[in-house]
């Protein structure tokens, strides 16, 4: 059965653009554009609104997506279970993570794995932490490295890797506005404080939360999406930020920065690996879940 035309849809439906969804699928665009239609005709409905400068689902289109994924997850679930009767699993697997998790978890994890099911192909996606989960319950990924949430939904299964502290780093620099007893903090010493922070994510939700308890506003410097960002740009001097301190531990510009002892701590992160329950149900992914030792 030929089940490109499904990922051919899936690949534009996630990134509403005909050139990086053609590149992904490693087809020409006139190529996808002649697969969209011809699933457009077989259906009788369009499945997106387009013009030269916009691509955009329909309705029917976003009915059609949950059907596509749906139908791609049974097709490999069967695939993969007739094939583990003759004791083998080919496929891929795509994981999204940081650039942080990707070289302090993935050679562990992925190392003796690769070598017990050299069938199975790796697709590693990296980038913001805060999209991890997103990414995983849209179906755009099969697993994602990522910091425990809060509330974790009830669909998603979570083993824990490594728990990490989030720090306060300034620059090594003196300035004026790095705040002169962080283990005893004021409104009036944080007040002028320039910050960069996560744009979104727990880290951003732990600092709103420290500095709503001392009763003031963060005065916000930058917003970043990445952690690894947030490093450079202290110890290029433009403020104070909070990162997990594994990813402080791991980065190039570790010296150009210090960590502040800030008092009350902020909460520790929980860093593991995530998938939804459903997937387990596939053999590939449950083959590598069964890998992971929980910490």
């Amino acid at each position: 059965m030929d089940m490109r035309p499904l990922k051919h849809f899936l690949a534009l439906a996630e990134t509403l653009h005909f050139g990086r969804a053609s590149e992904a699928c490693h087809v020409s665009p006139s190529t996808l554009s002649r697969t969209i239609r011809q699933l457009e005709e077989s259906l009788g409905v369009r499945l997106f609104e387009r013009d030269n400068r916009h691509v955009v689902l329909t309705r029917q289109g976003r009915s059609f997506q949950a059907y596509a994924r749906d139908t791609l997850e049974e097709w490999e679930r069967l695939r993969q279970s007739l094939m583990s009767e003759a004791r083998t699993l080919t496929g891929e697997i795509s994981i999204y993570c940081s650039v942080t998790a990707s070289y302090s978890f993935l050679y562990e994890l992925l190392s003796e794995f690769r070598t017990r099911h050299p069938g199975i192909e790796l697709k590693l996606h990296t980038g913001d932490p805060a999209q991890s989960l997103p990414r995983v319950l849209a179906g755009n990924e099969d697993m994602a490295i990522t910091p425990r949430p809060r509330q974790a939904p009830d669909a998603l299964a979570f083993k824990s890797l490594t728990r990490s502290p989030l720090v306060f780093i300034a620059p090594h620099e003196a300035h004026d506005w790095i705040p002169t007893t962080p283990e005893s903090p004021s409104a009036k010493q944080w007040r002028e404080v320039p910050m960069i922070l996560s744009e979104a994510g727990l880290s951003r939700q732990y600092s709103d939360t420290w500095f709503r308890a001392l009763g003031v506003a963060p005065r916000i410097y930058a917003q970043v999406a990445g952690h690894e960002a947030i490093v450079s740009m202290v110890g290029l001097g433009f403020g104070v930020g909070v990162v997990p301190r594994i990813v402080l531990d791991t980065s190039p510009l570790a010296e150009r920065v210090r960590v502040l002892p800030v008092k009350p701590e902020l909460p520790h992160y929980d860093v593991g690996l995530c998938v939804l329950e459903r997937r387990l149900r596939s053999p590939l992914i449950a083959a590598l879940w069964d890998e992971v030792i929980e910490h």
